[in-house]
């Protein structure tokens, strides 16, 4: 949709990228900029804002970094306004990771307790959209098994699922960001078909117990399958920033989560 260019006050003065970045947001926060609305070009924004291209260059930077903004190229591109804020903030959180010496014992140990939480949480609020979701997820991954095949994207997706069951954001955000660490850690080597498999079995017996309302079962099995699969990790690298710093071979292959 292209937005009215209305809403693209002049500045009463002369101000910074920052500030018209600020003004952008401020309209997406209150509904007035929704995904996948096109802004103005550079030139219309800087003719409406009264200031140099540059600065609205620079604007439209902070927001695609941020994630509220991807700048589309050629023909019949330009800025558009996207919803990339997950994203970002795992981004952010795997930065802080390289930075830091993270062990993969700290890892697994926050990974458990943030799971568990959100698993706890979900038992709460879980409806049955949410069990379809992860009925139809337990489905796929068995049927990938008895061809042979790897259930990795299923599995990840079976701990995002149960993340958006929770009905929190911030469980959503942290699931994400383990998810997006376990990723780059599950590339530094080829991840073995029985461990797939052993993942996707649990995860139908989490499922079954929620069903029956078994909480202290599903926890129990939930803690049980994230310690097993943390052993895995100890080849890699005990230290968590120096694995993620490497880069990934040509022969890896992406696992399962477990």
């Amino acid at each position: 949709m292209i937005v009215d260019k209305s809403l693209f006050e002049p500045l009463e003065s002369k101000r910074s990228f920052e500030e018209i970045s600020s003004k952008i947001k401020a309209l997406i926060f209150s509904g007035d900029l929704k995904p996948g609305d096109r802004l103005p070009s550079e030139n219309e924004l800087a003719k409406q804002y009264k200031v140099g291209r540059q600065t609205i260059r620079e604007a439209f930077r902070i927001l695609e970094l941020s994630g509220f903004l991807t700048v589309q190229k050629g023909y019949g591109g330009g800025p558009v306004i996207q919803d990339n804020i997950m994203e970002k903030i795992s981004d952010m959180i795997l930065d802080a990771v390289r930075l830091d010496k993270l062990s993969v014992q700290e890892f697994t140990a926050a990974r458990i307790a943030i799971e568990k939480a959100i698993l706890n949480e979900a038992f709460d609020r879980i409806d049955e959209e949410d069990i379809k979701k992860l009925q139809e997820n337990v489905a796929r991954a068995k049927e990938k098994i008895k061809k042979n095949q790897s259930a990795t994207v299923e599995n990840f997706d079976f701990h995002t699922i149960l993340a958006r069951a929770s009905k929190n954001n911030i469980y959503i955000i942290m699931e994400g960001a383990i998810n997006a660490i376990h990723r780059f850690l599950r590339r530094r080597y080829a991840f073995p078909y029985d461990k797939t498999k052993a993942g996707a079995s649990v995860h139908g017996k989490i499922l079954d117990a929620i069903i029956k309302r078994d909480r202290d079962k599903a926890l129990d099995l939930l803690e049980k399958d994230l310690i097993t699969v943390s052993g895995s990790l100890v080849p890699i690298s005990t230290d968590l920033s120096s694995a993620l710093l490497q880069q990934p071979t040509g022969n890896d292959v992406e696992p399962s989560k477990g």
